[in-house]
Parts: C-alpha cells; structure tokens; sequence
C-alpha cells in the first residue's frame, strides 16, 4: 500500500526545539520518505529524534506532521526501549502473532483488514479534498481563499473613504479582518436611511468635527410694507384739478394738467404774469387757477411724495440687510445664489424709484410697479434653509453623541449598499464552500465510526487465534542459528509472558554478555513491530524506527540485523506488511554502508551533526553521503583502469580494514582454503592484517601484470568466500545478489 499515493499515513516533517542538544531556532526534517537514513555520531542528537517520533506529546515545542492521514502507531527501537523492556532476572511480555490453525478466522480478519483499510483510504480520500495533499489547500483553503478576497474587496472601501470618514471606521482600521468583520455585521443588522454621499461629507464635516461653534439664525428680512407700496391706488389714479372750473374743460381736452401745474409755480413768481406768453393776467384767472388745484389735488400730491419716500427708505433698509447678510456670509447660506437674488432685487427696486419718480413729476400719468414678491420670496427661502441648516448644526452640537452614533449607522449603511453585488457574490460562494465542507466533514465522521467498528472486529477476531508461541519459536530458531546457544526463550509462569533461561532452566540474570543482549532485544523488538504485546491490535500499520540497532562490531549481528530490516524495506515497497514507514539511524559507518546497499524504492538520506556551537543540525542529502577512504579503496578495486602499480597495497589495506573490525575469524584457516600459488597469493594479502603493522614494503609498489593482477583478484574474493562474507564483497563490488549469503543468513527467510 502506497502512503504517498494518499492510501495511509506516514510522517512527512519533523520539528525539533528547545531538546536536548537542539537550541531554540529548531530543527525542521521535511519532506520524509518511506525509508529514511540518518548518519550521526554519538551525541548528535540521534535519539532525541527517535524519543520525539516515539512520543511526540512529551516534547511540547515539537512536533510531527502527517500526510494524507491521522496519526499511526509509532514503535521505536532505542535505548529507552530496551531499558523498559529487558530486565534478565524478569519475564518479558510476551508478543503475540497470529496463528495458523484455523485458516476461515485467518481470511475472516485479511478480509475485515482489507474493509479496514479501504475505510482509511476514503477518509483520507475526503481529508485531502478537504484539507488538500499538504494540509494546507483543499476546500479549507477555497474558504481561506475567498475570506481573503473579500477581505481585500472590504478594505479598499476603508481606504477609499477613510480621508472623510475616518471617526466612523475607530475600532476596525485594522487589522484588515476587523474592517470585514464590521462591514458583515453591519450588512446584517444595518437598516439605516441612505443618504447621498455628499450630504454624509458635508454631516461629517459638523458631527466629526474636533472644535464645533454654534451658528446664528439668519433673522428674517421683513418686506411687506415695501410690497405693500405696489397696490397703492395712488399709482392707478390720474391727479388732475376740479372739472367745474372754467378752464378745466380746456385743460382736459389738451391733456396738460401736469404741465399747467409745472407752470403755475412760475405763474406765482411772475406776479401774476403768464410764464408761458408773457401777458398779464386778471384776477379771474388766478383764482380759476386755484380752484383747479383745489385740496383734493394737494392732498394726492401730498400721497405720492409720502409714497416716494416710504419707498425709498423701505427699499434702502431691505437693501442694506441683504449686503448685510452677505458680508457675514454665514456658514449655511449659498451666498452666490443669495448674490444673484440681490441683483435681481436692486435691478427691481431702481425701475420702480424710476416709476414712482414719473408719477411724482406727472401726478396724471398712471403706473405700474415691478413686483418685488417673486424675488422676496427666494431670498426668504434660501434665508429658511440656511437657518434649517443652522438648526441642524445647533442641534448636532447639543446632541453630538446620539449624532455621531446616527451618522456613523448612515455612513456604514451607505458603504452596505455601493458593495451589495459583491457581498452576494461573496455569500454564494462561501455557502458553497461551506455545504462541501460541512459533507466532507459529516462524511469523515461517519467513516471514522465505520474504521472503528472494523477495528473492534479485527481485534475480536484476532483474539481467537494469537499466541505468543510462534514468536518463542522463531527467536530461539535465530538464536540456534546463529551460535548464540548458552540461552533461549520459554513461556513463563506468568500468562502471557516470556524468561530468559540458560539451557538448565536457570535466568540468565546478569550473565549475558553484550553481544548476547544486543542481538535477544533486537529481535524481541523485530517480532514486536510485527506483533503486538496483547492479543489485538497485531495488523495495525505502523511506523517503525531503529536508533543504532547495532552498537557493537560483531560482524554477525550486523549483518544478520542489516537483513532481517532489509527484509522490512521489501514489505514497504510491496505494500504486503503494516510497517509504512522506517527510520534508520546509526552511528556505525559500516552497518550504515550494509543497510544501504542497493536500497530501492522512496528513500532519504540524512547527517546529523552538531555545529559551532554544539548545537544539533540536520542535513538532508540526495544521495548517500557517507563515503571514506575505505569505500575509495573498493572503487580502486572495481575500476578496470585500476594501477597495476598500487593494486596489491589497496587490496591489502581492505583485507586489514575489514577484518580487523570483524574480528573473530580465523585467517589461517582461510589460507588453507587454497591450493598452489593461491594459497601463496592469500598468505601474502592476509600477512599485513595478521601482523597487525604496516610492512617496511608498504610504500614499495611493484608493477604486476594484468595476468597477476587477475590472480590476485581472484584470491581477494575467495578471502571473504571462505570467510563467509561474500555479501560484504558483493556489496562493496555493487554485484548483484547472488545465492551467496553469510552463514546460516538463508535460514533467516524461513522465520
């Protein structure tokens, strides 16, 4: 089964801080693979890293994150887990495998697993839709997406009004989230009047205002009595003299009452002569003269000087309160519209001076005045609406807060409407977005408590056929055979549980010797990752780690160890076995060089050292990046173009490197594996590692030719043939594997 296909889980990243030799900035290991190498030397911080996997919720400032899934077991193989688990003098808990003796519950459980696993893949199936590959897209990041949209859309209304109305936006400036999250509430629960934008500017300007004076009302400019002047009968009467006196029917006919009356003022200061021919007059005619303009004359004269002068100081007075009101030019007042009416009035009141001026000087004639009504009244309307205005302001200061609390609702409903298309827009999609993730997690949830019914019926089932008998059996069939006989596994007293014992019965106690102990929790740990320590929870998937499962230079148990995980490898990449996932971490370059070799499939390589300042770091590599003067000695070996010169001394120096390190084989009974000149050929090669110094011929480098060189070759692999160590030649040579393996390695697949 394939993790990175989205089929399980397996952890993807690693964070490491504040532990250990691990300083505060961190360590973050990501981009994990099925396999995963890790080369450090002792110290570097190797184990912290096994303890975090081992149990991340005891390591608060760290953590792991999964991919395509939740979280899987966890077994690790270090020194806490040895120290938890082996005492020599107690029994181990026993691990139980599941048995082959009832073959129907066998493929009842490979059946219900399959439903169980399937379940998982749907779950993760939906996380990854949900949640996307990385955790971090899917429809969650849709939704994220679109929140930060409309994020964005909201706030270039903040930007866009802020200069005018900033006092209405305090408390959401920012973050931007906020300015969002009050325009969605407002868009909700606002149902203020709209206004236009203009008029929220020119409030703004009173309500938000930092230094707010009262205005004064505009007193009203009183013009009746000057419209009163226009109906004045005087104006529609022809002043003329009495009709009954002699002269009056001479004067109606010629239509010269006016200019009889211009002339008699001269007649009187002519004593009486005529001003207009110069003849001297009786007394007849003076007094027909004055009976003409008899009282009833002087008086409509007298009405009109009267009316000429009230409109004269009536129409100065409403002039000089117009000019007024224009030199204070109030704050609310259109003063060019109130211009404009004052020159329309003083154009009006200089044509009726003119018209009541020709009626003074020729009472006879009638007039008619302009109106002034028109005019009066839009100067008494623009006076109305500035004093509204004034009202209005007064009042905002009288009641400023209840003001700022009504214009800021305006200024929010305002802004509601000029984005309603793009809030609908908003909503829609976000419902969307929401109705698939509310299915996808509703889905989840209802798969989870199908994968756990599954699992109950694994572990039911798993329980009527596990035993902890086949796991004595396959370890102590490895201790056999592999020479390790001084002591083996047996059923303890206690049910469940295993001792360790001599072969007369006795417990080990503390008479193990290190390799002894090594290789039995190694392989306790190697049955466990594929059992369980209680009777269910044995086909769980899991991942798996080795801390420097092998400590010591005993050649068998590295190599046998480096087979057995190697084998573990094969089940990953098949997807036939519950382990998901590997790490490897190891501080011996050799056993790193074996459980490498020819490593297929996901793999990541990985050094972990410590700096400057003793601080652990973690590198990541594409390729394997231990390489040693040991592994140059072999490219020397696989090079057809080797030196015919130096190829006895390299050849030599690997014999000693090697061995040396094996220890424990017995290179004289190598030699006596070869006949004739072979066996001359292998004293010589084996006598530097026998010696165990360097020959005073060491620097000698004697030309050989190819059919030499070739013997010699020869003899160099017969040396690990006969030390049953062809795998680490073949290895090192990056031959393929053949059918030869170390002793007793074949038996290993039989467990």
């Amino acid at each position: 089964m394939d993790c990175e296909a989205g089929k399980t889980s397996m952890i993807e990243k690693i964070t490491i801080k504040n532990e250990a030799s691990f300083n505060d900035e961190g360590e973050s290991i990501n981009n994990l693979k099925k396999i995963n190498f890790f080369y450090g030397s002792n110290g570097s911080g190797k184990t912290t890293i096994s303890r975090i996997i081992s149990n991340q919720e005891e390591y608060p400032d760290c953590s792991l994150s999964w991919k395509t899934g939740a979280p899987i077991r966890t077994l690790v193989y270090n020194r806490d887990f040895i120290t938890r688990n082996f005492s020599p003098d107690k029994d181990l808990a026993g691990i139980f495998t599941l048995g082959e003796h009832d073959a129907s519950v066998v493929e009842n459980i490979a059946t219900t697993k399959k439903d169980h696993d399937d379940i998982i893949k749907k779950i993760n199936n939906k996380r990854k839709t949900l949640q996307g590959e990385d955790g971090n897209s899917g429809k969650n990041e849709e939704l994220k997406t679109l929140e930060d949209k409309f994020t964005e859309q909201c706030w270039t209304y903040k930007k866009k009004y802020e200069a005018v109305f900033e006092d209405a936006f305090i408390g959401c400036k920012k973050p931007k989230e906020k300015f969002k999250t009050r325009l969605l509430k407002e868009t909700e629960n606002n149902n203020a009047t709209i206004f236009p934008l203009e008029y929220l500017k020119e409030k703004a300007k009173t309500v938000f205002a930092d230094d707010l004076v009262k205005e004064d009302l505009i007193p009203p400019i009183l013009y009746n009595n000057l419209i009163g002047l226009e109906s004045a009968e005087i104006l529609s009467k022809k002043v003329i003299g009495k009709d009954d006196v002699d002269i009056a029917t001479m004067i109606k006919n010629l239509g010269n009452s006016d200019w009889v009356k211009q002339g008699r003022a001269y007649y009187n200061q002519n004593d009486e002569y005529c001003p207009f021919c110069q003849q001297k007059t009786d007394t007849a005619f003076a007094n027909s003269l004055e009976k003409y303009f008899n009282e009833t004359y002087l008086n409509d004269i007298t009405i009109i000087e009267t009316l000429t002068t009230n409109y004269d100081e009536f129409s100065d007075s409403i002039t000089q309160r117009i000019e007024g009101i224009l030199n204070a030019a109030p704050k609310y007042l259109d003063c060019e519209k109130f211009q404009a009416h004052k020159d329309v009035f003083e154009a009006l009141i200089r044509a009726n001076k003119q018209h009541i001026a020709r009626k003074k000087k020729e009472a006879s004639t009638i007039v008619t005045l302009e109106t002034l009504q028109d005019v009066m009244n839009e100067i008494a309307v623009e006076i109305t609406d500035a004093n509204t205005k004034v009202k209005e302001h007064n009042d905002t200061i009288d009641n400023l807060s209840k003001e700022k609390r009504t214009l800021t609702f305006q200024i929010w409903r305002f802004i509601v409407e000029e984005i309603k298309l793009t809030y609908e827009t908003y909503v829609t999609e976000k419902l969307g977005i929401n109705t698939a993730i509310v299915t996808l997690q509703t889905d989840i949830i209802n798969l989870e408590k199908k994968e756990k019914e599954k699992s109950g019926e694994i572990k039911e089932l798993e329980k009527k056929i596990t035993s902890i008998q086949p796991t004595i059996d396959a370890i102590n069939l490895l201790l056999k055979s592999f020479g390790f006989v001084g002591f083996s596994l047996k059923p303890s007293g206690q049910k469940g549980f295993y001792k360790i014992v001599r072969p007369n019965g006795e417990y080990v106690e503390e008479t193990l010797s290190e390799g002894e102990k090594s290789f039995v929790t190694f392989l306790y740990f190697y049955h466990l990752m594929k059992g369980s320590n209680t009777e269910s929870g044995i086909t769980e998937n899991r991942v798996v780690v080795f801390d420097d499962p092998v400590s010591s230079l005993d050649s068998d148990i590295l190599f046998i160890v480096s087979h057995l995980i190697k084998g573990i490898f094969e089940e990953i990449h098949s997807g036939s076995g519950d382990i998901k996932q590997v790490f490897i971490l190891t501080h011996n370059i050799y056993f790193h060089k074996e459980i490498c070799f020819k490593t297929k499939g996901s793999h990541a390589f990985w050094i972990i050292k410590k700096n400057n300042n003793d601080c652990s770091i973690v590198e990541a590599h594409k390729t394997n990046p231990i390489k040693n003067s040991y592994e140059l000695l072999w490219q020397e070996v696989q090079n057809p173009n080797r030196s015919t010169s130096t190829i006895r001394n390299t050849l030599r120096r690997i014999l000693e490197y090697y061995f040396k390190i094996l220890g424990g084989v017995n290179l004289d009974k190598i030699a006596d594996g070869f006949e004739g000149k072979e066996k001359m050929i292998c004293g010589v090669l084996l006598s530097w590692v026998h010696d165990g110094s360097h020959f005073s011929d060491e620097d000698l480098y004697i030309a050989c030719n190819t059919e030499t060189v070739e013997k010699y070759l020869k003899v160099f692999k017969g040396i690990f043939e006969e030390s049953k160590q062809i795998g680490h030649y073949n290895m090192m040579m990056k031959i393929s594997e053949t059918d030869e393996t170390i002793n007793g390695l074949n038996l290993l697949e039989e467990v």
